[in-house]
């Protein structure tokens, strides 16, 4: 097993990543206070819930709440859902979350949990590739809105992170190799070594290779520590995490979250990200090449569709949460392994809509 410290503005969490953990509580139960409300969704309660209940039975007092499949369910109204279950459980400022699930679960839980009695503990077990080398791991929380992905939401930092890596053996191919995306992220924004590695073991990944999987997960996830604890409200260096997402998010809304996971709207969303670094002479030509072969290898599409509206995509980043005085800023690159914010105009973005 391993441990990695998460450092942030009240101390440091621990994120445990091994084998088994799921089923064993002594790793991780001393994080548990009070009631303990377990959130998952529909398929993953049946996969792994009745393990999480074995392990959590000396608590006494504990109750399940068990949510629809989907980002399209990652709304305010099952958030009330799960503040109500609080009450109903009767939990006091010592009660703790559990979120057992992917990204949409973590963050509906975390975001439960930052806003019940001005906040109360959680620990993530997220249990899909995606949640476990990003979404699970530096305390955003929050729920989308018809407008916009993530519009309302806060920074509750977990008590602790549980990665099981076992749970990845029942992860649907598609989904799993939507969290690939996030791990060439890493590599891409700030650690080149990591990317290089990446393009050497792209295959073994791809297959799923136990070892191979293994040392992904935990270097995206120390990657992942060190930027949230050197900027854990996203002021500074953690706001290149967002490489991609805003096309990304733009494309997940404007197909109503329906058509592409996330990892997959992110993907395409690097892609742009990289073709714009090339036209804004950012980058040195063959970059976006490179990224989007690593990407192709891995199962990814690094391409819009023919048909998707650009302007309607122009028009949900200019409602993106990270832009400021009307500028949108996007993450781009100065190379593989250097990212940068640069605000950018929309026909400076509707040149790099043309390219594809």
């Amino acid at each position: 097993m391993n441990v990695i410290p998460v450092g942030h503005g009240g101390g440091e969490y621990p994120v445990y990543v091994g084998s088994g953990l799921l089923g064993i509580s002594g790793t991780w139960s001393r994080h548990l206070r009070g009631r303990v409300l377990i959130v998952t969704d529909e398929t993953v309660a049946d996969l792994y819930l009745p393990r999480l209940q074995a392990a959590l039975e000396a608590v006494e007092h504990r109750q399940v709440s068990i949510l629809p499949c989907g980002e399209d369910h990652k709304t305010l109204a099952n958030w009330q859902r799960l503040i109500d279950d609080l009450v109903s459980l009767r939990a006091q400022r010592d009660a703790t979350v559990v979120a057992l699930g992917g990204g949409v679960i973590g963050d509906m839980a975390g975001f439960a949990a930052a806003c019940y009695m001005r906040g109360i503990r959680v620990v993530q077990v997220p249990t899909t590739l995606l949640a476990q080398v990003d979404a699970a791991i530096g305390g955003k929380t929050g729920v989308n809105l018809a407008a916009g992905k993530n519009l309302v939401g806060a920074f509750h930092a977990p008590s602790a992170v549980v990665v099981d890596v076992d749970t990845l053996a029942t992860l649907e191919e598609r989904d799993y190799r939507a969290g690939l995306a996030e791990i060439v992220k890493y590599g891409a924004i700030r650690d080149g070594d990591f990317f290089v590695w990446l393009e050497q073991e792209a295959d073994a990944l791809a297959r799923r290779f136990p070892d191979a999987l293994m040392e992904a997960v935990c270097r995206s996830v120390g990657n992942k520590a060190e930027v949230v604890a050197a900027d854990e409200r996203e002021a500074g260096e953690r706001a290149l995490l967002n490489f991609g997402h805003t096309f990304g998010h733009a494309l997940e809304t404007a197909t109503d979250y329906r058509l592409y996971r996330h990892g997959e709207a992110v993907a395409i969303g690097m892609s742009l990200a990289a073709c714009l670094s090339e036209l804004l002479s950012l980058a040195p030509p063959g970059t976006g090449q490179r990224l989007d072969e690593l990407l192709q290898r891995l199962g990814l599409e690094t391409r819009l569709a023919a048909d998707q509206d650009r302007e309607q995509l122009l028009a949900l980043m200019a409602l993106d949460k990270k832009n400021l005085a009307e500028q949108i800023r996007l993450v781009l690159l100065q190379g593989i392994g250097q990212a940068v914010v640069r605000p950018c105009t929309p026909d400076q973005i509707r040149e790099v809509f043309k390219e594809q």
